[in-house]
């Protein structure tokens, strides 16, 4: 007797070691989709052997393996993945994309073909149904009706009810069950229920409900699914704006272009005025200022010399530079926040949802209630059928379609209702955590304030005397001063001196616009909220900038703090502006100076603490921050990765929309609860009169209609009211 062998593929070529210490192997999971799932498999691959942590991202179906030096199996890993029903490879952005929208297609085309079931089956069901009402059909007329409908209506229901079906069959393998466990029961058995009544002649089938259910609770399945392509396209952008290539200065001094994939620690980089800082480095010849705004919120540029650092994603504004890189692309500023906003988002993922924890009670509960209200009806002396469809009667009338629905019911209209007034709801679940916030976070610059500079008692004469220069000037405090003065001549001679100023001609005087001493202005110190102006003859100008508060800060703030919710500010730009703000506003709790990393510290900080944080903000440097809080919002002028990293995106020049949407979930959360409590009661009601046999199928699934209804309209009570509509 032989035993034949296989080896174990190895893997280690896909493990990446961690800046901390150990080693990590991503992985691409395929058909997890609920807290329950996470669970499983966090908990199932977290107690193998070697393994130090396992964190699952239910967005992007990556699953990160953490192993301690040395330790660890990364076969043994997929192969107990594979054991529970997650076929696994490694992480491949692209097989990632490619696998979520192959799974989009077969959700689409289930609920097309649920709904071409659903039409046609019912076409053939009226005619049955009319007899109710004393026309009554020829039993081989009817019996011809019957199989019509079960043509059409049965493989359309086992077509659509495919993604439930191995839902269900994957999870009782694992040993659990999940919600799709009694949905998928309940289907195959009023479906085998309505065959065994057409051959036998019977009065009632259910081929037209099955398939109805199934569109029913697929359109909810596909808006999910659309969600969560949302949801994962955070990072995505992130590294998006990443340079696809940077300039390499090689040992003989020829410059060539390079994938910043490619780019190694040590390789000398050219900058040009108007591109990003591919890489973080450190600067080796030029000078020039920096746009920090996509980093740190700061609106004012900075002056970057020799030996300077500098990090990936800055604007190079005015002044060619040669960099030295200090990190790869993955190990870049950028690619921090991308991960941070990805960790935030594998913690979001584990939010459950009420009517995943009501499954654990749910499936059993029912599941018995229908095995014995058969087998009482065996012992009770009925037959088989009798018994049997009192079971498809108990299993009909309590299908968690009332329970399904009581959230995303109130979601959806609740999430129309603030479309109406300005506030885009990107995910459902997100009204829940914005109703339990008491915590709320601001970012100063473009949320608190305009997010752009302008110009402070500004003088008409002044203002047109450097306009000529401005206009001629890519640096932000220029653009103010050229948008503040409209149109006008351009400067002749215009020579741009790289964190300086600029200098030349106007109307045949010199004049030169800068910085104080470029201008030949002594005794004032270096400053990044003020341009001056030298002309030929005539005495200098100071501007200075400021951002701007918006007009309703001060009204949101106070509203905010009326409803019981502390409030904090948390900015990247400098100590006195953010200090200025502050004072303004009357908030007490403010930090200036951060870093992306630190905002999203400080929001993990007051979570520990047992806070629950709203964060609102709008640049780069808040996308970590905001997606590792309870519930983010970040207005419409933000840039497209914090839009996607928030929950809510409110549009206009206000904050007001940040109350309404809080006021909004609040109201949205008590009317989800009455739902709760309506489904509750209707089971508890429904349930023992089906295994009294005081109902059949029919009746069964018109009362579990109704209930749908009732809570369907208690939550369309969300949608009066109109205001303006959604703008971007």
């Amino acid at each position: 007797m032989t035993s034949e062998f296989t080896p174990r593929q190895d893997f280690s070529a896909f493990l990446r070691h961690n800046p901390g210490g150990g080693e990590r192997l991503d992985l691409l999971v395929r058909g997890a989709r609920c807290a329950g799932c996470i669970s499983k498999i966090e908990g199932q691959v977290g107690a193998l052997a070697g393994v130090g942590s396992a964190r699952m991202n239910l967005t992007t179906g990556k699953l990160s393996v953490g192993f301690a030096d040395g330790g660890g199996d990364p076969a043994l890993v997929i192969e107990t993945l594979d054991r529970l029903g997650y076929p696994a490879t490694p992480f491949d952005p692209a097989k990632s994309a490619a696998a979520h929208d192959a799974e989009g297609r077969r959700l689409a085309m289930a609920l097309g073909v649920a709904a071409f079931g659903a039409g046609n089956a019912m076409m053939f069901s009226v005619p049955i149904w009319a007899g109710l009402f004393g026309q009554e059909l020829g039993p081989a007329m009817r019996t011809m009706m019957q199989w019509m409908s079960a043509a059409v209506g049965a493989p359309c229901a086992v077509y659509a009810g495919m993604p439930f079906f191995t839902s269900a069959w994957r999870s009782l393998k694992a040993g659990r069950a999940n919600m799709d466990v009694p949905i998928s029961i309940g289907v195959l058995l009023t479906l085998a229920i309505s065959f065994v009544e057409t051959v036998l002649g019977g009065a009632d089938t259910y081929f037209d409900a099955a398939v109805s259910l199934l569109f029913l609770l697929l359109i909810g399945r596909w808006l999910d699914h659309r969600l969560r392509a949302r949801a994962r396209s955070a990072a995505g952008d992130i590294l998006a704006l990443q340079a696809p290539a940077a300039a390499v200065i090689s040992p003989d001094g020829q410059e060539h272009r390079r994938p910043i994939g490619d780019i190694v620690p040590g390789d000398l980089l050219l900058v040009r005025p108007g591109d990003r800082i591919p890489v973080d480095g450190r600067i080796e010849a030029g000078q020039s200022s920096l746009d920090n705004a996509l980093l740190t919120g700061e609106t004012a540029p900075v002056l970057a010399r020799v030996g300077d650092r500098c990090r990936a994603g800055a604007l190079n504004l005015t002044g060619t530079l040669r960099l030295l890189a200090t990190a790869t692309s993955e190990d870049s500023a950028i690619a921090d926040i991308a991960r941070l906003v990805e960790a935030g988002a594998q913690s979001r993922s584990r939010y459950v949802q009420l009517a995943d924890k009501a499954a654990a009670l749910y499936v059993p509960v029912v599941h018995s209630a229908a095995a014995m209200t058969f087998a009482g009806g065996m012992i009770l002396g009925m037959g088989p059928r009798e018994a049997l469809l009192r079971a498809v009667a108990v299993l009909i009338i309590t299908c968690p379609c009332a329970l399904g629905l009581a959230v995303p019911a109130v979601q959806v209209s609740a999430s129309a209702r603030l479309f109406r007034r300005g506030v885009l709801v990107k995910s459902g679940a997100a009204l829940e955590r914005l109703a339990e916030i008491d915590h709320v976070i601001l970012d100063k610059t473009g949320v608190l304030t305009e997010g752009r500079p302008c110009l402070v008692d500004p003088v008409p004469a002044a203002v047109a005397m450097a306009a000529p220069l401005a206009r001629a000037s890519a640096h932000p405090l220029a653009r103010a001063l050229a948008r503040e003065a409209g149109p006008t001549i351009l400067a002749d001679q215009v020579i741009e001196t790289p964190g300086q100023g600029v200098e030349g001609f106007i109307r045949g005087r010199r004049a030169r616009l800068g910085r104080a001493a470029f201008v030949g202005v002594t005794g004032a110190g270096p400053s990044e909220t003020e341009l001056w102006l030298a002309i030929e003859g005539e005495p200098k100008i100071r501007y200075v900038f400021q951002d701007q508060l918006r007009a309703d800060a001060g009204a949101t703030v106070r509203a905010l703090l009326a409803r019981g919710l502390s409030v904090e500010i948390l900015s990247g730009d400098g100590f006195d502006p953010v200090r200025r703000v502050a004072e303004a506003l009357g908030v007490t709790a403010w930090r200036a100076g951060l870093t992306p990393a630190e905002k999203a510290q400080i929001v993990a900080r007051r979570t520990a603490e047992g806070r629950r944080v709203l964060m609102i903000g709008d640049g780069l440097n808040d996308t970590a921050a905001l997606a590792n809080a309870h519930a983010a919002m970040a207005p419409g002028t933000a840039l497209d990765a914090s839009q996607n990293a928030a929950d809510l995106v409110f549009s206009g020049e206000g904050l007001a929309a940040v109350v309404t949407a809080i006021d909004t979930a609040r109201t949205a959360r008590r009317r989800a609860l009455q739902n709760f409590g309506f489904a509750a009661a209707y089971n508890l009601i429904a349930a023992p009169a089906a295994m009294a046999g005081l109902v059949n199928p029919f009746v069964a699934a018109l009362a579990m209609s109704g209930s749908s209804l009732a809570v369907t309209l208690n939550a369309l009570r969300m949608g009066g009211g109109g205001g303006r509509r959604w703008t971007s």
